[in-house]
């Protein structure tokens, strides 16, 4: 059994912020816009964690699923969730089109800007979470602190980029585009007073967590997960966690949290866990 502290990366992005979340150092130069959790080397994770710190939309993109991703070359597609953990008055996301439109009508409003309200922009208070499939057209808002769970793929295409100078990928975003409106599913459900299902029937698992002293963390051992103290702290195999951090588990783990904290746990695969906390 293992239980390994990941290291951050910051970075800089010129639609970030200055002003983070608990247990990241402000940013004193450039806004930081990303901060993503890395594996060791050697080490296999399904799964990439990123904190999102947003003072203007992100571009719109898309992500490629498995089938279009292998025939690029990539191991497998892309599906993410979100996690609203702060949000200004009146913030978005833009998650699918308001309408079905066809690739051409698609194109050319990717072109002459129209996309941006072709969007289907949502608004989302704290606690929201959205889990969005490959091929759904997509941008994250302004006003927005984020935590993104997501297969880790490192492949975007964009679409449209509000005029900023940074390369579209119009053929390749095109073709693995859902060119209508996106359903809106709410998987969360409470299992028992340790355990909160946020997002499962996709490509991962996303809950939240209060394990108790003494409890075992219990994950197969082809199913690695990711542990993310978002508020308050605890311990795992004898190590002090705190928000701000990112933890890859393999196998069991002891684990237990301070009252009123706020934990979550990302593994790959579609089903639940049933044996989770022992």
């Amino acid at each position: 059994m293992s239980a390994t502290r990941l290291s951050t990366i910051r970075v800089e992005k010129p639609w970030g912020r200055h002003s983070l979340w608990p247990g990241f150092a402000d940013a004193s130069g450039a806004p930081v816009g990303e901060i993503w959790f890395e594996t060791p080397a050697g080490m296999g994770n399904d799964l990439l964690v990123k904190y999102l710190f947003t003072s203007e939309r992100l571009s719109i993109q898309v992500h490629p699923d498995e089938p279009a991703a292998q025939a690029a070359g990539y191991p497998y597609g892309k599906d993410e969730a979100w996690v609203v953990l702060a949000a200004e008055p009146g913030a978005t996301i833009g998650i699918g089109l308001t309408h079905a439109v066809s690739v051409d009508e698609l194109r050319a409003a990717a072109l002459d800007g129209s996309i941006e309200t072709l969007l289907d922009w949502r608004p989302v208070t704290v606690g929201d979470v959205i889990y969005s499939p490959a091929g759904t057209v997509h941008a994250i808002g302004a006003g927005l602190t984020v935590i993104e769970v997501q297969q880790s793929l490192d492949l975007t295409y964009r679409l449209y980029d509000y005029g900023r100078r940074r390369e579209l990928h119009l053929d390749a975003g095109l073709a693995v585009s859902e060119r209508g409106p996106f359903i809106w599913q709410t998987t969360a459900r409470r299992l028992d007073a340790t355990r909160s299902v946020l997002v499962e029937g996709g490509k991962f698992v996303l809950e939240r967590l209060a394990p108790r002293a003494g409890q075992t963390l219990a994950l197969p051992s082809d199913r690695p997960g990711l542990l993310i103290p978002v508020t308050g702290g605890g311990h795992i195999n004898g190590d002090a966690f705190a928000a701000g951090q990112c933890w890859l588990v393999e196998g069991r783990a002891n684990v237990d949290s301070v009252a009123g904290s706020d934990v979550l746990l990302a593994y790959p695969g579609a089903d639940l866990i049933p044996t989770l906390l022992v």
